[in-house]
């Protein structure tokens, strides 16, 4: 039974050790692989030379500040530096905060990665119809029929300029996936991790002072292309709030590519994401989750491994039970 003990043991020390590979999947923040030319950071020397802003913005040592707590502003801060990275991960620091009472704040923030630039708006202080990538934190509720989700609610949309962010709907019609996060008025840093590569896009949040990610957006099947540029926008209404950016901070990804992805012109690419179902689907989906997202290869690594080691478990249990009963029908003769 020693070999039994022995081969458990080893494959229990692999599957550990694959989980940990798994948890590491959103990078620990690599300052190798930081872009600083497309980073944000105290005390935001790039500011007026790799960075514009505009609006009710107002930059200081400790953060930027795109909406003061106040009615009808709006505020944006651009990266000047076209991004032409095809695997990145963007992690931003924020801080939403004010002395609305609840359910009386808004209106909340957009991370942008887009064509265009410093274009003002009516999507969280940006364009509509945009070319790109925008996360929204949104922080009010607009559609009082859409009680299935609580907000702030963080979500993901994809925009070849041709799809209006539809207001009233909270942006369902166009959401790709998206989840509640409370990230209004904490004591502690907030966080928002935001990774791109291999046609996937991963958003993870770090929100609850545990100093750990928790996924939020997980997309297959999503094209967008090298030479946009990143940007953070907040606006508000008849209801207000504090918007602030500490932190943006991009990290290239080190992926390998085929011969064939390598000799594409990723700047001719149009955004776009290939889905099973229509993102009109997440209306029904009182998760406001995807439904139809295919499983991410480490997923179906685990799903595999657990039924192997359900089989190879069965398999030393029936081995243990019928050695005792050979033993048993010994001691009868």
């Amino acid at each position: 039974m020693s070999g039994f003990k022995t081969f458990l043991s080893s494959i229990f020390i692999f599957f550990l050790v694959e989980c940990c590979l798994v948890g590491c999947d959103i990078t620990d923040g690599n300052a190798e692989h930081l872009k600083r030319e497309h980073s944000l950071t105290k005390p935001y020397q790039g500011v007026g030379n790799q960075w514009d802003f505009w609006g009710s913005t107002l930059v200081t040592s400790s953060y930027v500040r795109l909406t003061p707590d106040e009615r009808s502003k709006q505020g944006s801060i651009w990266n000047t530096v076209p991004c032409y990275l095809k695997d990145w991960e963007m992690h931003v620091q924020f801080k939403v905060h004010g002395s609305g009472k609840k359910n009386l704040h808004g209106d909340g923030i957009a991370i942008w990665y887009t064509k265009d630039r410093l274009h003002p708006g009516t999507v969280f202080g940006n364009q509509d119809q945009f070319h790109g990538l925008a996360i929204f934190l949104d922080t009010f509720r607009n559609d009082l029929h859409g009680m299935d989700r609580s907000f702030p609610y963080i979500s993901a949309m994809v925009n070849n300029g041709t799809v209006s962010y539809d207001h009233g709907k909270d942006g369902r019609s166009s959401e790709l996936g998206g989840c509640s996060a409370d990230i209004r008025n904490r004591d502690f840093d907030t966080y928002l991790a935001i990774r791109y590569s291999r046609g996937r896009l991963t958003v993870m949040v770090d929100v609850d002072d545990k100093n750990e990610w928790k996924e939020c957006i997980d997309i297959g099947g999503v094209r967008l292309p090298t030479g946009y540029f990143f940007g953070a926008s907040a606006a508000t209404g008849d209801l207000s709030d504090n918007h602030d950016v500490i932190s943006m901070k991009l990290y290239q990804l080190m992926v390998d590519h085929s011969p064939e992805e390598e000799n594409l012109d990723w700047t001719k690419i149009e955004p776009s994401v290939s889905l099973f179902k229509s993102p009109k689907d997440n209306i029904d989906d009182p998760t406001g989750n995807f439904r139809g997202t295919p499983l991410t290869g480490w997923k179906v690594f685990l799903l595999l491994l657990c039924a192997l080691l359900g089989i190879v478990v069965c398999a030393v249990v029936g081995a243990v039970v019928f050695q005792k009963r050979q033993e048993r029908n010994k001691r009868f003769y």
